[in-house]
């Protein structure tokens, strides 16, 4: 049978057979893609339900989480993976995990780039076939510059592990466009999440090889409470799998902070540091609310980036590609609740998809930094931007001046845009609730001492499970406070370690059917990653349902009475 050749721009070469699966939606693999079986799990996507084995998956690039790498990675080595990527754009997420799968296990697929023309003209359904010429190596790359380090790294004159992720990090250079590397001054790690043996077999490859990091890093959440999983009844099998992994990359150097909120720690970062992070709210918090410089950087790069203290000197790194391409208008609203935060977050990022947007409408009253953490984790599960501008608000859009001159496009919202996201949120019907997700990203302090105050002389349904993650300092910080020990008494349980995008039965209870959370993050992933409906509020939704055990599904005055 003679299929229809597709060659675009070869990021990673190879020849392919299979069935076209296509949309014009991007995919987030973590969250979106089981590693297991293949089966896309986005309950919001176009491609619910469909498996990508064997697949020519063609989409226009990646959206949401930065473990998408550590997805592909797992889907290639298990033989449920597609037979071939082809994108619109270049993308780093969905190619970090085929070059990991390339460069360490030997085993790849091929990805293309075929650009705005060419993958509108892709075939929407039939078989094809996918090829295309070897891309240069990174040792020939003539386009990027080695300083005399960086030519040692490529060498093996710091090791084996710094020479493979130094061959890592200039492939990955070369698909963003860098012409030279630039150093950084700290890292934080979402490798270090378990998505199945392939990511445990990297780290601890890259351990033995003696892998070490040269700059401070700190570690995410990762897939279990470690001081506490036995007391929680997680299967041994998955705990000690997901134990050994955080503990490959504390060998390799890693802070154990184990938290999807690094700026909440003492080291975050300063206004116009150069930082290499991975998690996706993290990334977008660090380059938008504190103005420091990082890349939205897949799992995997982090690790090799720390190894070696270099980076590609390119995307949110340098000025010019900071700027906002988009500006969204919304309606004037008054009284709103800290449910309109991750609201309009998560309406932002689908808007934007890969655009930095300026927003306007929300400096008045003036958004606290937890109201920005959860804008900022809701927009970044449905954008692939790394980050976003708040006028009047965040550092580089505080100024009435800042960015005129610039030829935007405009988005104005709609009251009705609002309500039709609440409606996403809250797809299922109101009705009883078992079990209350605090937590995605990690509770702050402040936010534990919100929770405190609204508990406060009440008392947890006993068909009700209330959890909160966070990370250890908090929880230390917030039992010094007494908060800790008044939120038991209500019926909280604390975990740490560990945060929501990973956590399964039987943490969260067999007989839950139905999740109600404060974050758009996991209202978005939650359908997905643990097959219960999902309802969405404000905090003080979530309490009510928490002591009541039922979600009323109040639209809140601020969207209906406009």
């Amino acid at each position: 049978m003679n299929l229809p050749l597709i060659a675009g721009q070869v990021i990673v070469a190879g020849q392919a057979e299979g069935e076209i699966l296509f949309s014009d939606v991007p995919l987030s693999f973590w969250g979106g893609v089981s590693s297991d079986t293949g089966e896309v799990i986005d309950r919001h996507h176009p491609l619910s339900g469909e498996r990508l084995a064997g697949r020519v998956l063609a989409i226009p690039g990646s959206r949401g989480s930065c473990s998408g790498s550590g997805v592909v990675l797992e889907l290639i080595l298990n033989g449920q993976g597609p037979a071939a990527i082809l994108l619109e754009r270049p993308e780093a997420i969905i190619t970090l995990g085929v070059i990991v799968a390339q460069e360490v296990f030997g085993v790849s697929i091929p990805v293309h780039c075929l650009g705005p023309d060419g993958f509108q003209k892709l075939p929407k359904t039939g078989p094809v076939r996918v090829g295309g010429t070897l891309p240069a190596s990174p040792e020939t790359v003539p386009a990027i510059t080695l300083s005399e380090k960086d030519q040692a790294l490529l060498d093996g004159r710091f090791g084996a592990a710094a020479q493979v992720a130094m061959r890592i990090v200039l492939r990955m250079a070369a698909i963003e466009g860098a012409a030279e590397l630039l150093d950084i001054t700290q890292a934080h790690i979402d490798g270090c999440i378990y998505t199945g043996p392939g990511g445990l077999a990297f780290a601890e490859r890259l351990r033995d090889l003696g892998g070490k990091v040269v700059v401070p890093t700190t570690l995410n959440a990762i897939s279990v409470d470690q001081r506490r999983w036995r007391s929680q009844g997680v299967d041994p099998a998955f705990a000690d799998a997901a134990s050994r992994l955080a503990d490959a990359y504390v060998d390799m150097g890693a802070q154990p902070s184990f938290t999807c909120a690094p700026y909440l720690l003492d080291t975050a970062p300063k206004r116009d540091e150069q930082i290499v992070w991975a998690e996706s709210n993290a990334v977008v918090y660090a380059n938008s609310v504190l103005g420091a410089r990082t890349m939205k950087y897949p799992d995997y790069l982090d690790i090799c980036i720390a190894l070696t203290g270099r980076a590609p000197k390119a995307g949110c790194h340098i000025d010019s590609q900071r700027q906002p391409t988009l500006r969204i208008v919304l309606p004037s609203l008054s009284e709103v609740d800290d449910s309109f935060y991750p609201l309009v977050g998560y309406l932002t990022g689908m808007l934007a998809a890969d655009d930095i947007p300026i927003i306007d409408g929300i400096a008045d009253p003036a958004p606290d930094s937890d109201h920005l953490k959860a804008f900022g984790a809701a927009f970044a599960t449905t954008s692939g931007a790394p980050m976003f501008h708040i006028a009047g608000v965040t550092p580089e859009a505080r100024d009435a001046d800042d960015f005129m001159g610039l030829s935007l496009r405009h988005v104005v919202v709609s009251q009705a845009d609002l309500l039709q996201a609440w409606g996403e949120l809250n797809a299922t019907a109101a009705g009883p609730v078992e079990l209350i997700s605090l937590g995605n990203p990690h509770f702050s302090v402040t936010e534990i001492a919100r929770l405190a105050k609204l508990c406060a002389g009440k008392t947890c349904h006993p068909d009700v499970a209330t959890i909160v993650t966070c990370g250890r300092w908090t929880l230390e910080q917030a039992r010094k406070a007494g908060h800790v020990a008044d939120l038991e008494r209500f019926g909280v349980q604390f975990v740490t370690d560990t945060c929501w995008c990973m956590i399964i039965e039987p943490l969260i209870p067999q007989h839950a059917k139905t999740i109600m959370t404060n974050s758009g993050k996991y209202a978005h992933y939650g359908p997905g990653l643990t097959g219960r409906a999902m309802r969405f509020g404000s905090l003080a939704d979530c309490v009510e349902a928490a002591v009541s055990g039922l979600d009323v599904g109040l639209t809140p005055e601020w969207i209906a009475a406009h």
